[in-house]
C-alpha cells in the first residue's frame, strides 16, 4: 500500500463504498471493461484477469500445476488467489455464483424464448 504525506479528507472506506456503488451501477460488459481500463493501468488490469481467470479452476478443484499449464499464470497468483477463496472475504466465491447463476438463468428454455 502506498503512503500518502496528506491525510485524505475523504476517508478510504467511503471511497471504497463509492468505487463499489460505481461498479455496481454499471449495466454492461462494454461499459465495466471501459470503466477497467480506466481505472486501471495495463498490467493491474491483467493481474486481475489471472486472478478472474483462475477461479473457477481452483473451485474445480483442479491441482496449481494443472491450473498454471491450463492459463500461463503463476503458481504464487494461483496460491494467492486458493487462499483468498479458503480464508477470504468470499468474495471470489460470491462472484463466481453470481455469474453462474446468471448463466444459468440465460440457458434455460425461457431465456431462449
Amino acid at each position: 500500500m502506498k503512503r500518502r504525506a496528506l491525510e485524505p479528507k475523504l476517508s478510504r472506506s467511503k471511497a471504497e463504498t463509492g468505487l463499489c456503488r460505481a461498479m455496481l451501477s454499471l449495466d454492461s460488459v462494454e461499459a465495466m471493461r471501459a470503466f477497467l481500463r480506466d481505472l486501471c493501468t495495463p498490467a493491474e488490469l491483467e493481474a486481475l484477469i489471472d486472478r478472474w481467470s483462475v477461479v473457477p479452476l481452483v473451485l474445480e478443484g483442479h491441482t496449481y500445476r494443472d491450473i498454471h499449464e491450463r492459463t500461463a499464470v503463476s503458481i504464487t497468483t494461483i496460491g494467492r488467489v486458493a487462499r483468498c477463496i479458503s480464508q477470504g472475504e468470499g468474495g471470489y466465491r460470491a462472484a463466481a455464483n453470481a455469474c453462474k447463476a446468471v448463466r444459468s438463468r440465460r440457458s434455460t428454455p425461457e431465456a431462449r424464448a
